[in-house]
């Protein structure tokens, strides 16, 4: 299991190997991030080998940095391959410009709640790249989804040990379903009203998509 790949790692390597495998997923990479630190944390609690303030620590700054990553990278690759392959995949300029339009109304909560869904962790900050979602409000909800998720995660696997690793598991679980039928009922929400959304697009974005097209006004 990949639990047990990832126990030895940590015993061994500690608070690099929680920084690292945080970062990588918060870039986009498919790892175990939270896992690593609940696990780190119940390490910490059981033999004190571990001081559970820097695991928050770096577990947060990786959370941070590896968000950034994945941001940057969807600003400079995400918005140019869908201007160049998106009408393959019924991607008009009009759609991406709705993408634009949902994120600059909702983008913090995708950015801030994402934190704590397991795909979403993944993918939300690349999303918010290609969306051009302006960069300093992402710093503010990224940098506070991560701190409040690293001291929840964290402080939890510390302060209840094994009993914590047990309903972390099933929060996960149910954080991410709740998260699939919120992206469905959304999805319906958005194919009824597309016509009504993609002139509201339209309007707030006239014009023609450019790749340095600037980011969106990104609203709260």
């Amino acid at each position: 299991m990949l639990i047990d790949m990832i126990r030895p790692l940590i015993a061994q390597h500690g608070y690099l190997a929680v920084f690292c495998i945080v970062a990588l997923e918060s870039s986009g990479i498919p790892l175990p991030g939270e896992t690593a630190l609940v696990l780190a944390a119940l390490y910490a609690g059981a033999t004190g080998e571990l001081d559970i303030k820097w695991i928050i620590a770096l577990a947060a700054a990786g959370a941070i940095l590896g968000d950034n990553v994945g941001f940057w990278a969807g600003r400079r690759f995400g918005l140019p391959l869908l201007l160049r392959h998106g009408a393959k995949l019924g991607l008009t300029d009009d759609r991406i410009k709705l993408g634009q339009y949902l994120f600059e109304h909702h983008g913090a909560k995708i950015v801030f709640f994402g934190r704590f869904v397991a795909l979403l962790r993944i993918f939300a900050a690349f999303l918010a790249g290609v969306n051009r979602y302006g960069w300093g409000l992402f710093t503010f909800y990224n940098a506070s989804g991560g701190v409040i998720w690293a001291l929840v995660f964290g402080l939890g696997g510390y302060a209840f040990g094994d009993a914590f690793e047990h309903v972390a598991g099933p929060l996960g679980k149910i954080a991410l379903g709740l998260a699939v039928i919120g992206v469905a009922i959304g999805w319906w929400v958005i194919h009824s009203q597309e016509k009504k959304l993609i002139a509201r697009a339209v309007a707030a974005y006239p014009g023609p998509l450019r790749r340095d097209v600037p980011a969106v006004r990104a609203k709260a």
